[in-house]
């Protein structure tokens, strides 16, 4: 077996810009918690963070960018693990088995870039909170995980099953999650209950497709 490759670590330069992305993430989450989405403004979270919106601009598109980054880094890891599952699980299976190890990690506090129990609690409390991210959220796309399951699937990456089969998935998991912190507004969210609310919403589907499959 091939060594695996020794990472460099990162320079002066990229770790200041690593930090100062970071440091946007946690004020823009802390904001919303605090007063809402849609109260918090990029000037306030410049504010916060001593940078010009100017700067903000070189590492967020739009406010709504700063919770896609989130998801995006969440997305990097999915898609890596995507990659070690055994070739014969199906799109939706191995999505769910791949976020699955993911959240366990996270759980279990063993380090992921970007990555944090804490932060992914306190984002989807602010993502169920909000329709403009949870609809952001069922529409996020990564162009890398989607070309990792369109060769698992063997299909081409614009074939209309795969864009099916992960929108179901994201659909799936947005809506499980979204769900329950609106019949509980006290529920403690965080990758043990997400990876919960994902098995359970899983087998719920594969219920529903047995049905059908039946009928």
């Amino acid at each position: 077996m091939a060594d695996a490759p020794v990472l460099q670590p990162l320079g002066l330069r990229e770790r200041k810009k690593a930090q100062t992305r970071r440091l946007l993430i946690d004020a823009a989450v802390e904001l919303c918690l605090k007063q809402g989405y849609e109260n918090t403004t990029v000037e306030q979270i410049t504010h916060a963070v001593e940078v010009s919106p100017r700067t903000f601009s070189r590492y967020f598109a739009s406010k709504e960018a700063v919770f896609i980054a989130v998801i995006d880094d969440l997305s990097a890891e999915v898609t890596d693990e995507i990659l070690r599952q055994p070739t014969d699980l199906g799109p939706l299976e191995s999505l769910r088995a791949a976020h699955v190890a993911v959240l366990t990690r996270v759980a279990e506090r063993r380090p992921i870039a970007g990555l944090t129990a804490e932060r992914i609690a306190m984002m989807l409390q602010i993502v169920s909170s909000c329709h403009t991210l949870r609809q952001a959220a069922v529409e996020y796309r990564s162009p890398v995980a989607m070309a990792v399951l369109a060769e698992r699937m063997g299909v081409a990456p614009d074939d209309k099953r795969l864009e099916l089969a992960v929108a179901t998935f994201a659909t799936v998991i947005v809506t499980a999650c979204v769900d329950v912190a609106a019949s509980d507004p006290e529920v403690s969210f965080g990758p043990d209950f997400v990876r919960e609310r994902l098995e359970k919403a899983m087998a719920d589907l594969a219920s529903f497709v047995g049905e059908l499959e039946t009928s």
